[in-house]
């Protein structure tokens, strides 16, 4: 796993290179904008049972048929591993809001996952959709503009939708 700073570093060593000036800008943004990423994570790992959760209950709501008698997610079993899962993939994401990295979503989290809930029986159209309840919540919860650090935060919660979807669209 590499944050944003070792990846731009690690890609110029391979080129032989100095950093761009694009390069620094970009990182140097990043910095700015350290506060407003650190505010964010935290909103969403303090508010994390609580996302889970109510993405769960939507989820259930909109697709009785998964968790009613036979549907994939029908045992209690099935049900704590489907909470289970969507907290693992919303903690993963937090580690990729932090980093500005998508790699440990990427590589701890969503390689193979598809493949897992397929041969569980378990529909990627029902996990990708509980996955986009959790993200609206959080975008909810990470654009509350009070106890923030102030200035526009448009881009992080563009970057933190697009993680969201990332995972939506590996379960799918």
């Amino acid at each position: 796993m590499l944050d944003a700073f070792s990846r731009v570093v690690e890609q110029a060593d391979r080129k032989g290179s100095y950093l761009s000036s694009d390069e620094i800008n970009a990182l140097s943004a990043m910095v700015s904008d350290s506060n407003k990423r650190l505010d964010t994570v935290n909103r969403l790992t303090s508010n994390a049972s609580s996302i889970v959760a109510n993405a769960y209950r939507a989820l259930v709501a909109e697709r009785p048929q998964v968790f009613n008698a036979g549907g994939a997610c029908f045992h209690n079993r099935n049900q704590a591993a489907c909470i289970r899962d969507m907290g693992f993939i919303l903690r993963y994401v937090t580690y990729a809001i932090l980093s500005g990295d998508a790699s440990a979503l990427d590589d701890r989290c969503l390689n193979g996952l598809r493949e897992t809930y397929q041969a569980l029986g378990t529909p990627g159209d029902a996990v990708a959709s509980g996955i986009q309840k959790m993200k609206e919540s959080a975008l909810n919860i990470a654009n509350d503009p009070n106890n923030i650090t102030k200035g526009d935060c448009s881009q992080l919660m563009s970057e933190v939708a697009s993680y969201f979807d990332r995972a939506a669209s590996a379960v799918a």
